[in-house]
């Protein structure tokens, strides 16, 4: 069985599921899901990289994310939508919430859980990657298997 770590920030669209899904061919894949609540800490990175990918009115709309105590419950929700999905598609899948950031528990998680790849599904951050300080550089620093960057598709 192939053992994967999933970042991600909002739910799998039907195209990411079936990207990640067959991603290693019918070998049996367990994920093990991250999911970073979407809030303040980067609302003018997203902004600006929503107006550099031509999606203004994405990016009139991004202090409209939740905040706080919300944006962890929304994320938790969204989380155990994206388990079912997986689940669904004959993946084993668990997952958590991670309120702080992501990177500080996934070389633990790596670990622990003996995963031979990272997947960072992120919507595409153009001015964190210009810098590497976008997840999947970052974690590339730190994990010890290999990480591959996926951008996250909309239906």
């Amino acid at each position: 069985m192939f053992t994967t770590v999933l970042l991600i920030e909002k739910t799998l669209s039907n195209a990411d599921l079936e990207l990640i899904t067959t991603l290693h061919g019918d070998e049996k894949v367990a994920f093990h899901v991250l999911m970073q609540p979407r809030g303040t800490q980067d609302e003018l990175l997203r902004a600006v990289d929503d107006v550099a990918f031509g999606y203004l009115n994405r990016a009139v709309h991004e202090h409209d994310e939740p905040h706080g105590g919300v944006a962890v419950s929304t994320a938790a929700a969204e989380l155990e939508h994206t388990l079912q999905q997986l689940r669904a598609a004959g993946a084993e899948a668990t997952g958590r919430v991670v309120a702080e950031h992501p990177l500080q528990g996934l070389t633990s998680l790596v670990e622990q859980v003996s995963a031979d790849e990272v997947i960072v599904l992120a919507a595409p951050q153009w001015i964190e990657g210009l810098f590497h300080r976008d997840w999947a550089s970052q974690a590339r620093h730190k994990v010890g298997v290999p990480v591959l960057q996926l951008f996250a598709q909309q239906d």
